[in-house]
């Protein structure tokens, strides 16, 4: 199994107010997902984006997978 990047995401009340960022900058988590659901390569996002790294994509993948993993109860 690959090693987490996890590390990369930050939250910082300052930044984003606290949504979860890259590496405390003002990038944020649902940018970069957004970008790739649309359809954005990571080529593509790296040239918009010179200041991420192609683990900052990474990073954001691992955490919407890790946030997408929970039960979820229908009440009735």
């Amino acid at each position: 199994m690959a090693m987490s990047e996890l590390h990369r995401i930050t939250f910082d009340p300052q930044i984003s107010s606290g949504r979860p960022t890259i590496r405390g900058m003002r990038i944020r988590v649902k940018d970069i997902l957004e970008l790739l659901a649309a359809g954005a390569s990571h080529e593509e996002i790296l040239e918009d984006y010179p200041a991420l790294e192609t683990a900052d994509i990474s990073a954001a993948l691992e955490y919407a997978a890790r946030q997408s993993d929970h039960i979820v109860l229908h009440i009735a």
